[in-house]
């Protein structure tokens, strides 16, 4: 069996007059619509929603459909998605992928009606990367626009635009074009975690720092049930006194968090006194990661439940 698509809906699925979008195409609509007919691609369909409706456990059941997928003998995978959520899913994707065969994440921006639509150019590429041999032993990948970025490090960078997406500090992986695919850089591979059958993601909330803020809606987060947080801090990681402080409540606790920026580009490091008293209070520093993608990775820490997760995550994900 060469590939497997699947799909989850998303903009990509999406028909309809602007204001009134919905995901309604499935994967063998999807495949339909292809300027050339790809043929042997096997068409799965695991729901058909915008990704802001996505819910932790529909994350773990699309990891399991590309796990039945790579199983049942496909060369690679290609999943169809929402670009809102994509950057949290191509992440959760990846911490969990333990096989050579690559899973390859697209969508688009124009629905599937619309006036230029870019998701059958999307896919088509995503199809390409996915059965080349170049794509393998590199994870889950993001094709948006012609090239592939790494799943760890990618973020959506502009809510209308084609070239939807990069990744800041690290750049594209491959490139794909009407002459094949070209390999930029191999990104590393670190060793997968396996979730127990029983797992769920547990709630991590992002808390955003600005100018004033004090450690209300840290301690309202943990309240309300947060096993975890991520602050988005300032600059290269500086946070108000007060937001110092509630971080350091919070981790003598129990609750972990992490430390991420709220620039687009470049890493947390203590710098600053600032940082430097947020880290000593208990915040552990999340490198390059968008808080979205620090969100997934703390989440997946805990429900691995293992009492080394967290550290070993960091130091796969960042370094």
């Amino acid at each position: 069996m060469p590939l497997t698509l699947i799909a989850t809906g998303g903009t990509i699925s999406s028909t309809g007059r602007p204001g009134q979008l919905d995901a309604q195409l499935r994967a063998a609509d999807l495949l339909a619509a292809l300027p050339s007919p790809v043929p042997g691609v096997r068409a799965v369909d695991v729901s058909t929603v915008v990704s802001s409706a996505l819910r932790p456990a529909d994350l773990l059941g699309l990891h399991e459909a590309v796990r039945a997928a790579l199983d049942d003998g496909a060369d690679g995978v290609v999943v169809t998605h929402g670009t809102d959520a994509l950057e949290e899913t191509a992440l959760l994707l990846d911490l969990l992928h333990d096989d050579e065969r690559p899973v390859v994440l697209t969508g688009a921006q124009r629905a599937a009606d619309a006036a230029g639509a870019d998701g059958p150019a999307n896919l088509t590429a995503a199809l390409t990367l996915a059965a080349d041999p170049l794509a393998r032993g590199c994870g889950v990948l993001v094709v948006f626009d012609g090239e592939a970025y790494a799943a760890r490090g990618v973020r959506k960078v502009h809510t209308l635009r084609s070239a939807a997406f990069a990744a800041p500090g690290r750049g594209p992986t491959h490139r794909i074009a009407a002459d094949g695919v070209t390999l930029r850089h191999r990104p590393g591979r670190p060793a997968a975690r396996h979730l127990p059958p029983w797992a769920d993601l547990p709630r991590v909330d992002v808390v955003a720092t600005h100018l004033g803020a004090d450690g209300a809606l840290l301690h309202a987060a943990v309240a309300a049930g947060a096993r975890g947080l991520v602050v988005a801090a300032m600059g290269a990681g500086n946070t108000p006194p007060a937001v110092t402080r509630a971080v350091r409540e919070v981790v003598a606790g129990g609750v972990p968090v992490l430390v991420c920026t709220r620039v687009p580009e470049g890493p947390v490091l203590p710098l600053y006194a600032s940082g430097t008293a947020l880290r000593g209070g208990g915040g552990l520093f999340a490198g390059d990661l968008s808080p979205w993608q620090a969100r997934m990775l703390l989440a997946v820490a805990l429900a691995d439940g293992s009492p080394d997760a967290l550290q070993e995550l960091l130091q796969d994900s960042t370094s």
